[in-house]
């Protein structure tokens, strides 16, 4: 009998392959960065062949890792970077150019166009979104216009779209011989093209973004019985496995962390930094500048919804002062680099580089350090930037208050920067609610699992699954709340300095 998952994390900047056992343990990890492609400013981009041959390759590392076969795998689940937008030819395999990255800003003159004749919010109670670049309709929109042969491709059925959920999965399931065609309901609730109330693509849409019907994946739940196909024997796993589950990130986070019930909210730090809250069966419009979005949607049970605010640049900034200013030679060297200074010497980071996401949706904004002296070190930069995740947080959290009446009690947290212990000291003070890390840390991959293992009914129910959740550590609130209150205006006039520069 088969005794594990296999999830398949196709992240921003790397992909993993994690094998889970029955209690939701990890197994084995294999794991591999992919080029980040910068063509111009404002424009990010991946190359999909490489993000498929590294997911192979990881596949085979974890498997090999473990000492584990292809046949005792139960099932395969997905999670992906969402947003990213890829074209490519049905037949052949081959993409008509590299993905648009969700960070991508080029398509900023399709979104002013587009909210020139209703406003940001033109969609947003059919979609749930505002009008932005971070979205996969309007980057299709530009493919279709800019790469050579797609549109005539896109008309005739040659050429198909999907986001990195629906490239993996078809590859998985056979290609061009026979691949599944598909999109779970949480990656096309952020494509800007789905209704999110009936989860179907919705034609005014389609019509607005000029984007042929025929080349959309067919949208399913997040963990469909009824699977989407089979791995190849000749494939990475050397067998045959059913591909039957799939999440974007940050609702895989959601699920990994089992925030299954109303109220309950996760924050994830990775590349960017993402927020939800479970807001149940119930669909809740934003007045504040949050998304509303499909947390997951399990067989043919009714969706569950949340609140999300999506902050852009988080661990990238981090990157940042590593690649391009040279100031630490790695991600945990923040840490140590900010520890050498008492506070950030009055100075802040707004690290708007791709605009500013959730709550302020301000494509015009640009990055800014402000309130610099004399006096401000590189161990102060390196403390402003870890505190600007922390900020950026707390305006994220205002927000889903507001929206929802309800009060954080705690914020459960994970990916790779909250093992920085500073920064997660400082979040609990500047919230003023305590923040919990669970012993599992990669839950985005854990939530795929849950999805591929639910459906595959490796796993009982979601109760089942909360047992095995257990917390690691916990920081609590320390800050006296004038001192709180003052950092947190000095951001705001900060964030204000970022506006109109585009």
């Amino acid at each position: 009998m088969p005794q594990f998952i296999t999830a398949i994390d196709q992240g921003t900047t790397s992909t993993r392959g994690m094998l889970f056992d029955r209690r939701g343990n990890p197994v084995s990890v294999a794991q591999l960065e992919h080029e980040q492609i910068y063509p111009q400013p404002g424009w990010v981009e991946h190359d999909p062949l490489e993000i498929w041959e590294n997911t192979q390759r990881v596949i085979r590392q974890a498997l090999d890792g473990a000492g584990v076969s292809g046949g005792e795998i139960a099932a395969v689940g997905i999670t992906n970077q969402r947003e990213t937008t890829l074209a490519w030819n049905r037949t052949t395999g081959r993409p008509y150019g590299n993905a648009i990255v969700w960070q991508d800003t080029r398509t900023k003159q399709i979104c002013d166009r587009l909210a020139g004749e209703g406003g940001v919010d033109r969609f947003r109670q059919k979609t749930g979104l505002p009008i932005a670049t971070y979205f996969s309709g309007p980057k299709l929109n530009w493919m279709l216009e800019n790469l050579d042969g797609l549109r005539s491709a896109a008309e005739s059925g040659e050429a198909v779209f999907g986001t990195v959920d629906t490239w993996l999965i078809w590859w998985l399931t056979g290609g061009p011989d026979g691949g599944a065609l598909v999109t779970d309901v949480t990656n096309a609730s952020r494509t800007m093209l789905m209704d999110i109330s009936l989860r179907t693509w919705d034609g005014e849409m389609l019509d607005v973004l000029e984007i042929p019907e025929g080349m959309l994946p067919r949208i399913v739940p997040s963990g469909d019985p009824s699977t989407w196909g089979t791995t190849r024997r000749d494939g990475p796993f050397g067998a045959e496995i059913p591909v039957c589950g799939a999440l974007g990130d940050q609702q895989a986070a959601l699920v990994g962390q089992a925030c299954t019930r109303v109220g309950e909210a996760k924050n994830t730090y990775g590349t960017g930094c993402f927020m939800l809250l479970n807001t149940g069966k119930e669909l809740v419009e934003s007045r504040h500048g949050l998304i509303t979005t499909v947390a997951y949607q399990f067989g043919d049970e009714l969706p569950v919804y949340a609140l999300e605010g999506s902050i852009a640049i988080a661990g990238a900034l981090i990157q940042w002062l590593r690649d391009n200013l040279g100031i630490i030679e790695s991600a945990p060297q923040s840490e140590q680099l900010a520890r050498s200074v008492q506070d950030s010497g009055g100075m802040y980071i707004v690290p708007a580089f791709s605009g500013l996401f959730a709550p302020y949706w301000r494509s015009d904004a640009r990055g800014v350090m402000v309130g610099l002296t004399r006096y401000i070190n590189k161990g102060h930069i390196a403390r402003a930037s870890l505190e600007a995740t922390a900020y950026q947080t707390r305006d994220v959290l205002e927000a889903m208050v507001s929206d929802s009446g309800v009060d954080l009690e705690i914020l459960k947290v994970d990916g790779g920067m909250v093992h920085n212990e500073l920064l997660m000291q400082f979040q609990a003070d500047i919230l003023d609610a305590p923040v919990v890390r669970p012993q599992v840390s990669e839950t985005t991959s854990l939530g795929a699992a849950y999805a591929a293992g639910l459906a595959a009914g490796f796993w009982q129910d979601l109760a089942e699954l909360r047992d095995y959740w257990q917390e690691d550590q916990r920081w609590s609130p320390t800050m006296e709340s004038s001192r709180r209150e003052d950092l947190y205006s000095g951001w705001k006039k900060a964030v204000k300095r970022t506006f109109n520069w585009e």
